[in-house]
C-alpha cells in the first residue's frame, strides 16, 4: 500500500509543451489544423478522439499559440448572455474541453459572439459534433459547418516513441525488449506511458535496479493494482 501511495502522490502533473508532443500518422492532420490557425474556415474547430489520444495536449498547444483560455463544457452551465459576452470580450480564443457537455443555448450564444468578434473556439470531445445529440437546430447547423478532425489512439510505433522520449527526458536507459514488452501490455495512451516511465524511474532508484523486463513486469503489476 505504501508503494501505491508513493506512486499516486509523487507523479508530477503532465506537461503539454509543443516539444513534448510526439507526431505520428494518427495525429498529424490534427496538428496541421492547429498550426493552420488563425486561417480556419469557420469560427470553430472540433477536435475529437478517445481518451488518451492526445487531443488535450493538442488543445494546450493551441492555447499557448493563440493565448486561449481553457474551460470545461460544464463551466457554461448557468451563464447568462451578459456572462458569455464578457467571456468572449476577454478571451479572443477559447478551448472547451468536453464540449459535448456544454448547455446548448450557452454554446450557441458563445459561438455567435466569437464569430462577431472574429474569435476562435476549439471544441474538444470524444465524438465529432455531427454525432452529438443536439436539440437546437441553429447550433447543430453551425457546428456541422465547422471543420472536424479526429485524433487516433496511439499505435505501437507512437506509444513506443512516447516511452522512449519519456525515458530520454529522464536520462534513463531501458534494457533490450523493455519498450516492446510495455507497448504490448500497457494501457494505450500517452498519459499511461508517462505514468509507466515515472514508476520505472522511481522503483529503479529506490530499489537500485536496472530497468529491465523484470522491473517492467513489477511496475505494470503495481499500476494495475493501484487502479
Amino acid at each position: 500500500m505504501a508503494n501505491q501511495l508513493t506512486f499516486d502522490l509523487a507523479l508530477p502533473p503532465p506537461t503539454y509543451a509543443r516539444e513534448d508532443f510526439v507526431v505520428a500518422d494518427g495525429n498529424r492532420e490534427a496538428l496541421a489544423w492547429i498550426d493552420r490557425w488563425p486561417d480556419w474556415p469557420a469560427p470553430a474547430l472540433a477536435l475529437n478522439g478517445p481518451t488518451g489520444c492526445g487531443k488535450t495536449h493538442l488543445g494546450r498547444i493551441w492555447a499557448a499559440q493563440s493565448g486561449a483560455v481553457v474551460i470545461e463544457g460544464t463551466d457554461l452551465d448557468g451563464k447568462s448572455v451578459a456572462d458569455l459576452t464578457d467571456l468572449a470580450a476577454a478571451s479572443p480564443a477559447i478551448v472547451i474541453e468536453e464540449a459535448q457537455r456544454a448547455p446548448e443555448r450557452a454554446l450557441f450564444h458563445l459561438y455567435n459572439l466569437m464569430r462577431e468578434r472574429r474569435g476562435s473556439l476549439l471544441l474538444i470531445s470524444p465524438e465529432p459534433p455531427a454525432r452529438w445529440s443536439i436539440a437546437l437546430p441553429d447550433l447543430a447547423s453551425r457546428l456541422r459547418a465547422a471543420p472536424a478532425v479526429a485524433v487516433a489512439p496511439p499505435d505501437d510505433e507512437l506509444l513506443g516513441s512516447i516511452i522512449l522520449k519519456q525515458l530520454a527526458d529522464r536520462q534513463l536507459h531501458a534494457g533490450a525488449g523493455v519498450v516492446q514488452y510495455l507497448v504490448s501490455r500497457m494501457e494505450r495512451s500517452a498519459e499511461a506511458a508517462r505514468r509507466v516511465v515515472a514508476a520505472l524511474d522511481r522503483r529503479a532508484l529506490a530499489e537500485r535496479r536496472e530497468i529491465d523486463r523484470r522491473l517492467a513486469i513489477d511496475v505494470l503489476a503495481e499500476i494495475s493494482g493501484a487502479s
